[in-house]
């Protein structure tokens, strides 16, 4: 996983932004969408590394949704 994604992930947490979070993480499930409608090469390294993101930004929702429900 890249460190910036949980960099980011953090700041919006912290922001208790959970709109720019869903939209990040949907943003990335569209992107695994259309690199897998690709045919001819072989995105499946790229498509594991968008699915471990996707896991960091679905971490960085529940812990904000943790906190809301404080």
């Amino acid at each position: 996983m890249s460190r910036a994604i949980g960099l980011i992930v953090e700041g919006y947490v912290s922001l208790k932004d959970q709109k720019s979070l869903d939209e990040l993480r949907m943003q990335r499930r569209k992107l695994i969408a259309d690199l897998n409608a690709c045919t001819g090469i072989d995105c499946t390294s790229t498509v594991q590394q968008i699915e471990e993101e996707i896991v960091v930004i679905e971490t960085g929702l529940a812990r904000l949704d943790g906190a809301m429900t404080r």
